[in-house]
C-alpha cells in the first residue's frame, strides 16, 4: 500500500499489510529487520537463529540462502543447528552485508559503526532543532533543517538498510518535515504536508508501540484536517487518543480531535472532546501548543462551526490570561478566529484590530496559510485588509517558487 492510499483511505493498515509483496525477493521484506520479534532474534546474536528468520521472511529455503551466502545447503543448515560456527571477522561481515544487517549484530565492530552511530545522533539532533525552530514560529528553517536529513535517510532505506534505529528517525524526520511543510505551504498545496506525515505513519506502524503510533497519528490527523480530508483526520485523531498511553499523551491530542471535530460540524463529539480537554489543563504540563490560549481559539471555532454564534461571541469576550506561553504561530491563528467571531457580532472595528495584527504576524512568520484564513475572513467585509494579506500572500508565492 502507497502512502498516498494510507493517507486518503479511512482504516489504518495492519503491520502485517505492510511490506509485504508477492514472492521471496519482495524488497520489503528486509523491513521485517525492525519488527519487535525481529529486534528479539537479532538481541540473542545467535547466527543460526537470525538465519532462519532471514528465510522465512523471505521465502528462502537453505539451498537459496546458501547461494546467497555463498555456502551449500549443508553448511547453512550446519549454522542453523549450531553444530558449525563462524569465528573469523571477514565471514561475519560478509554474511552482515548480505542480510542487510549492521555488523555488530554479528558481533563486529568497525568504522562502518562508528559512521552510523555518528550520523543517528546528527538525526536526532536535526530533529530535536526542527521542531524547536516550528514551535518558535520559524518553520522554514525546520524544513531547512529536515528535508536534506530525510534525504539522507531515505537513501540508505532505499539501499537496504532497514535497521530500526534508521526507520524510527525517518518516520521522526518525515513527520517533523510534514508539520514544518504544513506551516509554509498555502492552502492548495496542503496536501504535500499531508504525504509527508502519511509517509511517517507508514513507518511508525511496523512498531507496535503505542506511544510512538499515536505521536504520528495525531500529527498526521492533523494534517489531513487542515488538506480538507476531515472525515479521515476525525479518524486518525480518535485513533491517536485511544492509543495515547499518557495523560499527556491523550492531552496532546485532544484539542487536535475537538478541531477536526467542529470543522466536521460534529457538535456532539467537539462538546465532549473540548471537555475532557479542558479538565486535563490541570493534570497535565502546559506546553505551547496545549493551554488555555489554544483551548480558547478551538473553543472559538468550534462554535462557530457547528452553529453557536451567540455563545462564541460571548466566549470571545474573555479570553484566557495574557501570560499564557504559546507557539507564535497561535497567536496569529487565535487573532483570526477572534476577528471572525467579532465580524459576525457587528464588531467591525474590533474585527479589523485582530485581522491588522494577524497580516503583519503572518507575514513575519511566513505563514501563507494564514493569509488565506485572513482574506476569507476580511472577503467584501474589510476590503482594505482582503487587499493587504492578497499582496502579502502574492509576495510568499513568489518566494516559494524561488
Amino acid at each position: 500500500m502507497a502512502a498516498s492510499e494510507i493517507t486518503m483511505s479511512g482504516a489504518t493498515p495492519h503491520p502485517s499489510s505492510l511490506g509485504r509483496r508477492a514472492g521471496p525477493s519482495a524488497r520489503y521484506a528486509t523491513w521485517w529487520w525492525a519488527t519487535p520479534q525481529a529486534q528479539k532474534i537479532l538481541a540473542t546474536g545467535d547466527l543460526g537463529t537470525i538465519l532462519r528468520f532471514h528465510r522465512d521472511v523471505h521465502g528462502l529455503n537453505q539451498t537459496a540462502l546458501g547461494q546467497i551466502l555463498g555456502y551449500d545447503k549443508t553448511y547453512v543448515s550446519a549454522l542453523e543447528l549450531g553444530k558449525r560456527t563462524l569465528d573469523d571477522v571477514g565471514s561475519r561481515r560478509r554474511i552482515a552485508d548480505a542480510l542487510r544487517l549492521p555488523p555488530h549484530v554479528l558481533g563486529i565492530t568497525d568504522p562502518a559503526d562508528t559512521d552510523h552511530r555518528a550520523m543517528l545522533q546528527f538525526g536526532e539532533s536535526t530533529v530535536r532543532l526542527g521542531e524547536l525552530a516550528r514551535q518558535t514560529g520559524h518553520a522554514c528553517e525546520a524544513v531547512a533543517e529536515l528535508w536534506p536529513l530525510v534525504a539522507r535517510l531515505e537513501s540508505r532505506v532505499e539501499a537496504g538498510h532497514t535497521e530500526r534505529d534508521v526507520l524510527r528517525l525517518l518516520a521522526r524526520a518525515r513527520a517533523g518535515l510534514g508539520v514544518a511543510l504544513g506551516n509554509v505551504l498555502p492552502e492548495e498545496r496542503l496536501s504535500t504536508a499531508a504525504h509527508w506525515t502519511a509517509k511517517s505513519l507508514h513507518i511508525a506502524l511496523y512498531f507496535q508501540d503505542s506511544a510512538f503510533s499515536s505521536d504520528v497519528l495525531r500529527l498526521h490527523g492533523n494534517e489531513l484536517r487542515k488538506a480538507g480530508l476531515h472525515g479521515a483526520a476525525v479518524h486518525r485523531l480518535q485513533h491517536a487518543v485511544a492509543l495515547a498511553p499518557t495523560l499527556a499523551a491523550r492531552a496532546a491530542a485532544l484539542p487536535l480531535l475537538a478541531r477536526a471535530a467542529g470543522t466536521l460540524g460534529n457538535a456532539e463529539l467537539f462538546d465532549s472532546v473540548m471537555r475532557e480537554a479542558t479538565e486535563l489543563l490541570d493534570q497535565v504540563d502546559r506546553t505551547s501548543l496545549f493551554n488555555p490560549y489554544a483551548l480558547h481559539e478551538i473553543q472559538l471555532r468550534g462554535l462557530v462551526a457547528t452553529g453557536r454564534i451567540d455563545r462564541a461571541s460571548r466566549l470571545a469576550d474573555d479570553p484566557p490570561a495574557a501570560t499564557t506561553v504559546v507557539a507564535p504561530q497561535w497567536q496569529v491563528i487565535g487573532q483570526i478566529t477572534v476577528a471572525g467571531v467579532r465580524l459576525r457580532a457587528g464588531d467591525r472595528h474590533g474585527a479589523r484590530e485582530c485581522l491588522d495584527l494577524a497580516v503583519c504576524e503572518a507575514v513575519s512568520q511566513r505563514l501563507p496559510h494564514q493569509l488565506q484564513r485572513i482574506m476569507r475572513t476580511a472577503d467584501q467585509a474589510l476590503p482594505e485588509i482582503h487587499a493587504n494579506a492578497e499582496r502579502a500572500l502574492a509576495q510568499l508565492r513568489q518566494e516559494l517558487a524561488a
